[in-house]
């Protein structure tokens, strides 16, 4: 018997799409604005066991994990909502992380249902990319523990 045990996405399809990214910068920039969570945008951290240290504020937590069955169900909230873009997002960003397979998941959706207006973007490197360009951004998250992100940078 095999103790290799798949991953957790290995039980959903490969996204067809790669969703686009947008910049922290531009996110910032949204958020300096005035612009809402939940109003004018929708962030998701996808973060599970690895929530600590604080999230962005105004961001939903949808473990990725569990994020595939739902995508209908979270498709039909936003359709109703004037909601323009749902951000992604999770420790790094990279390309083969949480964050850009829902986005991809996500974008995969939109394109299915025919929808034009809603946008599925993965935030440029992700909580750990938001939290390493400083104070300006860490000001902007809900739980910010310094210590928590000392320890994983340094480690």
């Amino acid at each position: 018997m095999s103790t290799d045990q798949a991953p957790w996405h290995a039980a959903f399809p490969a996204p067809r799409t790669t969703a686009a990214t947008l910049p922290r910068q531009e996110l910032l920039q949204w958020l300096k604005e005035g612009k809402q969570p939940g109003k004018d945008f929708v962030l998701v951290d996808l973060r599970r066991a690895d929530y600590e240290g604080g999230t962005i504020r105004g961001s939903l937590n949808l473990p990725a994990q569990s994020l595939y069955p739902t995508i209908p169900t979270l498709y039909k909230l936003l359709a109703a909502s004037k909601v323009e873009s749902v951000i992604w997002y999770c420790d790094t960003g990279s390309s083969a992380g949480r964050g850009t397979r829902a986005g991809g998941w996500f974008a995969d959706y939109l394109q299915d249902q025919g929808e034009t207006t809603l946008k599925s973007l993965v935030l440029e490197g992700g909580i750990k990319g938001w939290v390493a360009a400083g104070p300006e951004y860490t000001d902007l998250m809900d739980g910010y523990d310094a210590s928590f992100w000392a320890k994983t940078t340094s480690a």
